[in-house]
C-alpha cells in the first residue's frame, strides 16, 4: 500500500519508481529547511518506518541523494544534510590543474559588488525578468602569484540580498560556502559550457595579456537543491599552462 505522506502514483506505465519518490519527498524537506546543512536525518530504520517503505527502498533514495550532493554519510553517526566547506566546493566545482595534472588551489578576491539590472543573458539562464535585479560580483582567481582566471557573477538579488562578500581582500572561505552560511542557498550541481572569446580590454588588464587575444570563456549556470538556477557566472582565463577540469 502507497504511504499516505508520499505522493501516490499514477498509472503503473508511468508510476515513477518507489525509491524516487521517497528521495522526492526526503529532498522537499531538505529544500524547506526541515533538516538544515549539518543536520543528520532520521536513521534509516526510522526513515523507513514512517514512510512505510522497505528499508532498501530508502538506502537506494538516500544513494541518490549522496550522488546528487544533497547529503552525506558519515560512518557510525548516519547521514546529514552536506553543509560546504572551501576545500569540498574547490574540488567540486573549480578543479585548476598544472601542465603535470597537479591541483592547484587558487585564493580568490572580489573586486565589485553591486546591485544592477541583469543583462539578457543573466535573466535567460537564472529565469528572471528582462532587467529584473541582480548582486554582481566581480572576482580575480590567483595561483603562484598571477591572476589565472576573471569572473563576473550574478545571483538574484532577492535570493542573495544578506550575502555578506569582503571586497577588495582575499577571501577566507569559498563563495559557495558564503552562499549557503548567508543566504540558505546550496548549490547542489553546475553546468559549463566553454567557447573561446577574444579578450576585452578589462579583462586584458585583470589577466596581463594583450586586448584581443584568444582566451577561454567558462559560462556556469548553478542550481539550487531544488533545480532552480541560482547563480549564471562567467570565468575567462588565459594561460596555457593551466587547465580547469570539469567533470
Amino acid at each position: 500500500m502507497m504511504p499516505e505522506d508520499l505522493p501516490r502514483a499514477g498509472p503503473a506505465v508511468t508510476a515513477r519508481p518507489l525509491y524516487q519518490q521517497v528521495h522526492d519527498h526526503l529532498l522537499g524537506r531538505i529544500v524547506a529547511g526541515e533538516w538544515l546543512p549539518g543536520d543528520y536525518l532520521p536513521s534509516e530504520q526510522r526513515l523507513a518506518a514512517s514512510l512505510g517503505v522497505a528499508l532498501g527502498t530508502v538506502r537506494r533514495a538516500l544513494d541518490e541523494l549522496v550522488q546528487a550532493g544533497v547529503v552525506e554519510r558519515r560512518q557510525g553517526r548516519g547521514t546529514a544534510v552536506l553543509r560546504h566547506s572551501s576545500d569540498r566546493a574547490r574540488f567540486r566545482f573549480f578543479r585548476l590543474v598544472g601542465p603535470d595534472g597537479a591541483r592547484i588551489v587558487p585564493t580568490g578576491r572580489v573586486l565589485a559588488a553591486r546591485a544592477r539590472a541583469a543583462r539578457a543573458e543573466e535573466a535567460r539562464a537564472l529565469g528572471l525578468a528582462p532587467a529584473a535585479p541582480v548582486l554582481a560580483l566581480t572576482r580575480e582567481r590567483r595561483a603562484a602569484g598571477r591572476v589565472v582566471v576573471h569572473e563576473t557573477i550574478a545571483l538574484p538579488l532577492p535570493l542573495f540580498a544578506r550575502l555578506d562578500v569582503p571586497v577588495g581582500q582575499d577571501l577566507a572561505e569559498e563563495l559557495y560556502v558564503l552562499y549557503q552560511r548567508d543566504c540558505g542557498i546550496t548549490v547542489a550541481r553546475a553546468e559549463d559550457r566553454i567557447s573561446p572569446e577574444a579578450a576585452s580590454a578589462a579583462v586584458a588588464r585583470s589577466l596581463g595579456v594583450a586586448p584581443g587575444m584568444p582566451i577561454l570563456r567558462i559560462r556556469r549556470i548553478a542550481f539550487g537543491l531544488d533545480g532552480v538556477a541560482v547563480e549564471h557566472r562567467v570565468s575567462r582565463a588565459a594561460r596555457l599552462d593551466y587547465a580547469v577540469a570539469i567533470e
